[in-house]
């Protein structure tokens, strides 16, 4: 079903844990030329690329802080110069500065988690538009969160708003790059049992998922595999959508 995707140029941000590594080892093992995006965790993301490259896929990393606009700036274009072109581009990076009650919120945390959340997917997608609008089209996929449908907590306001507009630049640029067969689409993830919670002070999830319908925490592998979906041909008639991966939430 999805073996049209071997041999696609694929980069995803944020890839060397959680999520993003298990949708690129799972894009990877379907035979595409993977880029390994990572800030600082340079044993996951080396972990990643010898896992695809043992598989039928091709993998390289590519370090950098998207919050500089240097990194942003090159990311694209070092991956096109390693493989030549692009043809998906999964904006997975993200996380939250300063998880703090808004009432204590500084300005720095919350420019930071706008930057890494919203600006940085949107600045990395027009990017690419060009080499992709060269080879006939290619896909954008925005990992997005629940938290943009409810605000956020008190301590994560901030995320929840850089997700909120993250969508909004999912729906404006899959608007400005339907000319070129460029599809852009959101993948919602709900509570997903990742590092993320720890990384915010969230040592105890049982009263958040009490307030999730089917009562447990989703799996990386659960959002993998709806990217998985809309990278493929499955999704080829697809463009400006936010799918919800939330377990009902």
């Amino acid at each position: 079903m999805f073996e049209d995707l071997k041999e696609k140029r694929i980069l995803v941000t944020g890839a060397s844990s959680g999520i993003g590594a298990c949708l690129a080892d799972l894009l990877g093992s379907y035979g595409a030329s993977v880029g390994i995006h990572y800030q600082s965790n340079k044993k996951g993301a080396t972990d990643i690329v010898s896992s695809i490259n043992k598989q039928r896929g091709k993998a390289k990393a590519f370090p950098g802080d998207l919050l500089l606009t240097s990194v942003r700036t090159n990311l694209i274009k070092s991956f096109v110069d390693a493989f030549g072109g692009i043809d998906v581009l999964v904006n997975n990076a993200g996380g939250v500065y300063g998880a703090k009650h808004l009432l204590e919120l500084d300005e720095e945390s919350w420019d930071n988690t706008m930057a890494l959340n919203a600006k940085a997917p949107f600045f990395l997608a027009r990017a690419a538009f060009a080499p992709m609008k060269e080879h006939g089209g290619g896909k954008i996929i925005n990992i997005s969160s629940v938290s943009a449908k409810y605000g956020g907590s008190p301590q994560t306001l901030h995320y929840g708003a850089a997700k909120a507009a993250l969508d909004a630049i999912t729906v404006g640029l899959a608007r400005a790059g339907a000319q070129y067969n460029i599809l852009v689409n959101s993948v919602r993830g709900g509570v997903v049992d990742t590092p993320f919670h720890q990384k915010i002070g969230r040592s105890n999830l049982d009263s958040r998922l009490k307030l999730v319908p089917l009562k447990r925490a989703g799996q990386p592998l659960d959002i993998a595999r709806m990217v998985l979906f809309l990278a493929s041909s499955t999704g080829d008639y697809i463009t400006g959508e936010i799918f919800t991966v939330a377990g009902g939430d």
